[in-house]
């Protein structure tokens, strides 16, 4: 069976590039286009991996990792945060907030796909 990656991210053209690399892979991805929806679709679908844009509707993406690692249930799947927020100091804010990983936009897709197969091997 194929691992599966939520997608948290709510511009179409970003989901986009982000089904483009996923295409070239065996691996399946689930699509959400707000904090709140990406909460939801990991407790329903049981992803392998998510990756979460930071600035999203309804909850950011720092509120989402936060209520996805205090879920028991869901805990363990691990976050990648995919975000314009490359500041000094918005890393390692996505990693207190929960997630295991931080890639910057715009990002190299063979860096990104490198993360996720680091993470899902």
């Amino acid at each position: 069976m194929s691992k599966r990656i939520l997608i948290v991210e709510d511009t179409e053209d970003n989901r986009q590039i982000v089904r483009d690399l996923i295409a070239t892979t065996d691996f399946e991805l689930i699509e959400a286009v707000d904090g709140a929806a990406g909460v939801a679709a990991a407790a329903a679908q049981m992803p392998d991996l998510i990756l979460m844009d930071i600035q999203l509707p309804v909850l950011d993406g720092y509120e989402a990792a936060r209520r996805i690692k205090a879920d028991p249930a869901i805990r363990h799947i691990p976050i990648i945060a995919v975000t314009s927020y490359a500041l000094s100091g918005d890393e390692a804010k996505a990693i207190a907030a929960g997630c295991d990983g931080y890639v910057a936009k715009p990002f190299s897709p063979r860096r990104l796909l490198a993360m996720i197969n680091e993470f899902l091997s």
